[in-house]
């Protein structure tokens, strides 16, 4: 049986529509594509005015500081510490990417996010300001990643992070990248990443599955937004089967980090991780994945609209504490 088969099995029963508020969020935010001749300064701001009425409160945390490290070619870091971080001690990390379609995203809108999966995973947080596109198209998005990556785990123990328990996680776009990264320091010498966690993540950029043909329209990422995305950051011309782009396409993906997946119902990305749990489960990597039935792309950011944000947040938790045992 193909892998595709085996991965339908983890798209159980859906709904016949999004949970009622994933589609208020959809009537609000509509399903826009920017201009060919809007600047993309302008599209960011606007992404962030527009998201910024569905984010979480902020909540309380250790600390929150940002480093620019001296070394070239390592970007922008902000690290959140959990309130249960005690100074000397050690604690779990998670290098994080975050979404946009490699195009949008900032602090911003996911700081909320980030200081609420640090605590409620008890993990310090490292926030990514990776180079976005069409500014700095691939592999500039992967570069910075990798160079976060190494840069984190040398400086490990001054950001009170254990060197041995580093993940490397993101969702949609910085899914992408985080699941390239691990594929790329699964062939280098060294600690690779402890766990892998994948939210919602961007596997297939040829965009070749049921679901984007299902889902392309109407729940927010719509074929043509993904396809602006993707064009951002890998022109016409750049191979997109390329497990660098595509990393459902590797041949092996033996001797990975353990992962948590996390998927939606109502996702045209959604049969690209029930296919990747798969391919994991099938070359013996441990792999918890979380189904959430009932909603759409992007709804972890959305904690101040989505309940099911907040339950989403548990449930990642407790996957990366399986994972342990």
């Amino acid at each position: 049986m193909s892998t595709h088969s085996h991965a339908l099995r983890l798209i159980q029963t859906e709904p016949t529509a999004p949970h009622s508020t994933a589609q208020r969020i959809i009537e609000i935010l509509g399903n826009s594509v920017p201009p060919a001749d809007a600047e993309i300064r302008a599209v960011r701001h606007r992404y962030n005015l527009n998201r910024r009425p569905f984010l979480a409160e902020l909540e309380q945390v250790e600390s929150v500081f940002h480093i620019l490290p001296a070394e070239r070619g390592v970007p922008r870091l902000t690290v959140i510490r959990p309130r249960n971080f005690r100074q000397g001690e050690r604690l779990p990390a998670i290098v994080y990417l975050h979404g946009g379609g490699w195009s949008l995203g900032s602090l911003a809108t996911y700081e909320p996010f980030c200081r609420a999966l640090a605590n409620t995973t008890g993990q310090i947080v490292i926030w990514v300001e990776y180079r976005l596109a069409p500014e700095a198209p691939y592999p500039a998005a992967l570069d910075d990643t990798l160079a976060a990556w190494r840069w984190v785990q040398r400086n490990s123990r001054e950001l009170g992070a254990d060197p041995a328990r580093i993940s490397i996680g993101g969702d949609s776009s910085g899914g992408n990248l985080a699941a390239v990264a691990t594929l790329v320091l699964r062939g280098e010498n060294g600690i690779q990443p402890w766990r892998q966690l994948l939210l919602y993540p961007c596997l297939d950029m040829s965009a070749s599955l049921a679901s984007h043909r299902k889902l392309a329209d109407g729940y927010l990422l719509t074929a043509p937004l993904y396809a602006w995305y993707r064009n951002n950051y890998a022109p016409p011309g750049v191979a997109r089967d390329d497990w660098r782009l595509s990393p459902l396409f590797a041949d092996d993906l033996a001797h990975l980090p353990p992962a948590v997946v996390l998927y939606a119902g109502f996702d045209p990305l959604r049969d690209e991780a029930a296919a990747y749990v798969m391919k994991l489960t099938l070359a013996g990597v441990p792999v918890e994945p979380l189904y959430f039935s009932d909603m759409i792309h992007g709804f972890l950011t959305m904690g101040g609209a989505i309940p099911a944000a907040q339950a989403a947040l548990g449930r990642i938790a407790d996957a990366l504490a399986a994972l342990e045992h």
